[in-house]
């Protein structure tokens, strides 16, 4: 309803010893929790991205100033067309590179050590939608990775595009876990051990 007259409203002085409120990026689950509750949405989150031709070194800070440690890395269309991790940039990849290809480690760029779009498997969103937590660890921890990206496939199109990433750090956040033991349990069973330790 339109009003002929709005008042101002008062001011008043910040006191000291303000703080400023967050965004909450997660909430404790459990292992039998739904597994939409420990993936990052990108429908809610912007995706952290880099391109193809910047240095490592500064897909490396990106990762640091986003809190992240995954880039999807994209083209001038925003068409994905790989990723990068911070075991990526700062793991053997470089060295490798070097090696084989020569150069300075100050020159590489992030195509010289991302992970190809051919090459990337990715979860469904319907099969995710039916999952639990567990499920998710499970499948991270059987094939040894920190991340899963999950695609949601448009049914007039066909055409898929990422719907959001899980992350085995984020997990274990949400799981109440310290990072530490999380990168230490090796199957699920020490995972559950561990959860029931606390």
């Amino acid at each position: 309803m339109e009003r002929a007259n709005y008042k101002p409203l008062p001011f008043q002085k910040l006191k000291a010893g303000a703080g400023y409120f967050q965004p909450s990026t997660y909430r404790l689950v459990q292992v039998d929790s739904p597994a939409i509750e420990v993936m990052t949405d990108l429908q809610h989150v912007s995706a952290a991205t880099t391109g193809p031709d910047v240095k490592l070194s500064q897909a490396t800070q990106m990762m640091i100033s986003r809190g992240v440690r995954l880039l999807l890395v994209v083209d001038s269309n925003n068409d994905i067309l790989g990723l990068i991790t911070a075991r990526d940039t700062m793991g053997e990849r470089p060295i490798k590179f070097i090696q084989e290809n020569g150069g300075k480690h100050g020159d590489l760029k992030v195509c010289d050590c991302m992970t190809l779009l051919n090459t990337i498997e990715v979860l469904a969103l319907s099969d995710v939608l039916r999952a639990e937590v567990g499920h998710i660890v499970t499948t991270l921890k059987n094939v040894g990775r920190q991340h899963a990206m999950v695609v949601d496939t448009d049914v007039l199109s066909g055409r898929e595009s990422v719907r959001g990433i899980f992350s085995i750090t984020q997990i274990g956040r949400q799981l109440g876990m310290s990072l530490q033991a999380f990168e230490v349990a090796r199957t699920f069973a020490e995972i559950e051990a561990a959860l029931s330790a606390r």
